[in-house]
């Protein structure tokens, strides 16, 4: 190990696609159909929340793309806030990245992907915390060895994860379901449309999360101001096409009430089109997938303490910018997977999944406001790349936004309530350090 503070330029384009695309196409694609099929209680309903959430995130990282071309330093949504905002807000943003969302989405993916080993080769489900923390540990491992090894995972779970993705989508799609897509469909009987159409969205948030996340190491991109706005929005869009393909073949394969609540939904949907030999071979490619997201949150994750770090924003700082002498943050990789196994003990994968959503678009909601107030505040500043259509784009991000936050504040104020009051312990922190 070394202390050398110098991150290597190593990431070109087809990597940081990979990496958004990797990232977002999870285990949310496979397993929230069965909580968006739960609360819709509609298929029409289930690809129009799938729809809307899709242009909503294009919207989002349209938007969010401005500031990462203007402000292409490792770090991502923290530095921009911190720019816009000052040191307060970036501090707190990181801190709610780096010690509670991407631990937490480590330890959602690896609870995920432990599920379904245990699920595939009938092994004891006392086995799911020790194959998790194996999962999440050999993926700490391979990025230690640098970005690139990181990458190259990435760009090789990508091109397998489609395998699984494109097949069932083709074969699904051959079905003889009965499924009709409407722009105004109607809920199902638990519950209202606008109620169920709130928790669809949340649902299908974490599904599409992750896209923001490539502007984590920017500074690690050979040409990040061309780069990654062309990541971001290539790889939404590619995005939003498989999810609405995929859940119409979901929900053509089985009724909705095969789907609503049923967690192997994907695996049940395999075996049916394949047999039992195909749908184990389909589910191996669930599980790379799985693996690949896993390993794009470690990537992107351990470089949001390190950012912090740089700036003295940390306690141990020095301890957080600690390198490999391939120049991977070390040291702030194993702090997430110690809190992420800890997390695999404790919760439950749609509670977890849902806080986090709450949590990090209150900051995904800061950093659209930024793009107005930037624009305002420096109209000379250097933008390689402004969103179009502004300021409709950033307003419809923004007001999605809003609206998911207050829907789950009105359905579920428990988890919002957690999920704010774990945010602000980060608050004394901010001041020990900064005194």
């Amino acid at each position: 190990m070394n202390n050398s503070s110098e991150l290597k330029k190593s990431i070109g384009f087809f990597p940081a696609l990979a990496l958004v695309m990797g990232t977002v196409i999870g285990s949310g694609v496979f397993f929230k159909v069965s909580n968006i099929t739960e609360v819709t209680g509609s298929g029409g309903l289930t690809l129009l929340v799938w729809l809307i959430g899709g242009i909503i995130t294009i919207c989002a990282g349209l938007t969010a793309a401005e500031l990462a071309a203007a402000i292409p330093e490792t770090g991502g949504l923290t530095t921009y806030l911190e720019y816009t905002y000052g040191k307060f807000w970036g501090f707190l943003s990181g801190w709610a990245q780096a010690f509670i969302y991407f631990p937490a989405n480590v330890a959602a993916q690896a609870i995920v992907f432990a599920t379904q080993v245990i699920n595939l080769f009938h092994l004891a489900p006392t086995l799911l915390i020790p194959i998790a923390f194996v999962a999440a540990l050999s993926i700490y491992l391979i990025n230690i060895l640098g970005s690139k090894a990181g990458g190259i995972l990435q760009s090789v779970t990508l091109v397998i994860k489609l395998i699984p993705l494109i097949l069932i989508i083709v074969f699904g799609l051959m079905q003889s379901g009965d499924v009709q897509f409407s722009l105004f469909p109607a809920a199902g009987a638990n519950s209202g449309l606008f109620t169920a159409i709130g928790a669809g969205l949340l649902a299908t948030m974490f599904a599409y999360d992750g896209w923001i996340h490539v502007g984590n190491i920017a500074g690690e991109m050979k040409n990040p101001k061309k780069d990654l706005p062309a990541a971001i929005t290539i790889g939404l869009g590619l995005v939003m096409a498989i999810y609405l393909l995929i859940n119409a073949a979901f929900l053509l394969t089985f009724p909705i009430s095969g789907l609503a609540g049923n967690l192997n939904a994907a695996t049940d949907t395999a075996v049916k089109l394949f047999g039992e030999a195909g749908g184990k071979l389909i589910t191996i490619g669930i599980l790379i997938s799985v693996y690949g997201a896993l390993n794009g949150y470690t990537m992107t994750g351990m470089r949001v303490p390190y950012a912090m770090a740089e700036k003295s924003m940390l306690p141990w700082s020095k301890q957080f910018m600690s390198l490999t002498k391939a120049g991977a943050p070390w040291f702030s990789g194993l702090i997430q997977l110690m809190i992420a196994m800890i997390m695999v003990s404790l919760g439950a994968f749609d509670s977890i999944t849902n806080m986090l959503v709450f949590v990090i678009w209150l900051f995904y909601c800061m950093a659209f406001v930024a793009v107005f107030i930037l624009r305002r505040r420096e109209p000379r500043m250097e933008r390689p790349y402004k969103v179009p259509l502004y300021p409709v784009i950033p307003g419809i991000a923004l007001v999605a936004g809003v609206y998911v936050m207050i829907n789950t504040l009105v359905t579920q104020p428990v988890l919002a309530i957690i999920g704010i009051a774990v945010t602000l312990i980060g608050i004394p922190v901010y001041y020990y350090k900064k005194n």
